[in-house]
């Protein structure tokens, strides 16, 4: 235990002023997405262009991979999220039967090995399956952010516990604690985000049944 208080103060201690910069993005990007605020689609595109450098560095393909792709994302997300709906209205959340994400998760498990085992004739790491892994989970559920599909929450809170390992294990001290930090974080934008789709269920629910009324 004191062996590893010792590494994890050093390495917090010997933080780039870089890393920094991209945590203190990245958690805005999380407070606004779980508020529904747009901005938080700036705060990630800069984030993840200064972690799509940082990873490369750590032997990390596919996480340096996926930040570059998060960039593509944030304008993709921002776009989404701006457009509403026909009338001008901000976009609803959505929600995806059960059955849509048991075939989502072995499917991309399996894809993530095929991937890391690519990848292990042109890397050296020791992390290629998890980084693999994290990466594919991790693109579809930006997708499901970018959607406001409900249960993406559900899918950052293990992507989340898994990130904070990873890191961890290659030097990243601050970026695990702020992966730590993000497991909080999605529970807390599941929370409000379902509050949300309830509400939205129930003026559905209600106005159809006006509708009905007034047409019997």
């Amino acid at each position: 235990m004191g062996d590893f208080l010792v590494n994890f103060t050093s390495q917090i201690a010997s933080t780039s002023p870089l890393e920094w910069c991209a945590v203190v993005l990245a958690m805005a990007y999380v407070l606004l997405a779980a508020k529904q605020n747009s901005w938080c689609w700036l705060c990630a595109f800069v984030s993840t262009a200064i972690y799509t450098w940082l990873f490369w560095q750590v032997t990390l393909p596919f996480q340096s991979a996926l930040n570059g792709f998060y960039m593509v994302m944030a304008g993709y997300g921002y776009y989404q999220w701006s457009k509403g709906g026909e009338e001008g209205a901000s976009k609803s959340i959505q929600y995806w039967p059960w059955w849509v994400h048991a075939g989502i998760v072995p499917l991309t498990l399996c894809a993530a090995w095929v991937l890391s085992q690519l990848a292990s004739s042109q890397f050296n790491s020791d992390h290629l399956l998890l980084d693999a892994s994290i990466n594919l989970l991790s693109v579809i559920t930006t997708f499901m952010v970018a959607h406001k599909i409900l249960q993406n929450w559900v899918y950052w809170f293990f992507i989340n516990i898994a990130s904070a390992y990873l890191y961890s294990q290659v030097g990243y001290a601050l970026s695990a604690c702020l992966f730590v930090g993000y497991v909080g974080f999605s529970v807390y934008g599941y929370i409000q985000w379902r509050a949300e789709y309830r509400e939205q269920r129930g003026h559905i629910d209600y106005s159809g049944a006006a509708s009905k009324g007034i047409q019997s």
